[in-house]
């Protein structure tokens, strides 16, 4: 049995009045997923730019810090 399989059986045993803490949980979920990605992908954009300003021959002498 899958993990899907499991939780989706687990929350067949729940009351009516608890499902709607387990749909926000859920959603707090999926939104951190996306948030993450989000920073993740910013991250991953951003390189060409600031690689500008980071590789120059003036602040070389940080490079070693």
């Amino acid at each position: 049995m899958s993990v899907k399989e499991m939780i989706k059986k687990e929350i067949d045993k729940l009351p009516e009045n608890l499902l709607p803490e387990v749909f926000d949980f859920i959603q707090f979920l999926e939104n951190k997923r996306e948030r993450s990605m989000i920073a993740k992908t910013s991250q991953v954009l951003s390189i060409t730019s600031f690689k500008k300003i980071w590789d120059n021959e003036e602040d070389a002498i940080y490079d070693s810090l």
